[in-house]
């Protein structure tokens, strides 16, 4: 049995405690894998709070949502990995949740902003269209911009078939601690 086989025949709240539970685990196994992070290393250790996504669609003749609000909170553990989860209304008007581990190794810091590079590791559900509305795992570009309150996040997400809508991705966030 295929992996996609057992979630379309288990119960939907049993596959999502499931995968819940996966990303908890892998989100503690990171903060302790971080925390033990070489001693030259700066923890970083931020927390930024975002009011959703916005974003911008390749195929202008659809009427997709582009203004995608939610909430969400991203941690940084130290400069190359962070996590981030929340929630947020997406293209098609339905609610969606994520959660990514994001690694970002490349590093520079031009006119005092820091500036990150990687891929985020997400998983996503609430598109109808794909798994139909179930969790789905999709590793994106990331670049991001931090100042000392006030930062951003951009991605691009591909066009899928008819299944996903591509976009160019900006998050907004607030630091907080």
């Amino acid at each position: 049995m295929h992996a996609r086989d057992f979630c379309r025949a288990a119960h939907p709240g049993i596959a999502r405690n499931v995968l819940l539970s996966f990303l908890r685990t892998a989100t503690i196994s990171l903060a302790v894998v971080t925390s033990a992070y070489a001693e030259d290393t700066r923890l970083v250790q931020q927390v930024w709070l975002n009011p959703g996504f916005f974003s911008w669609h390749f195929n202008r003749s659809l009427d997709l949502r582009e203004d995608n609000w939610g909430i969400g909170v991203e941690v940084a553990f130290a400069p190359d990995h962070a996590v981030m989860a929340g929630n947020f209304i997406n293209s098609d008007n339905d609610r969606s949740n994520y959660a990514a581990y994001l690694w970002r190794p490349l590093h520079w810091r031009p006119y005092g902003v820091d500036v990150h590079a990687g891929i985020a590791l997400g998983a996503f559900d609430g598109y109808q269209r794909v798994n139909n509305g179930g969790w789905f795992v999709a590793p994106l570009p990331l670049l991001a911009a931090e100042g000392r309150y006030l930062g951003l996040n951009l991605t691009i997400v591909p066009t899928i078939d008819d299944k996903l809508n591509g976009a160019v991705v900006i998050q907004v966030k607030l630091r907080v601690w």
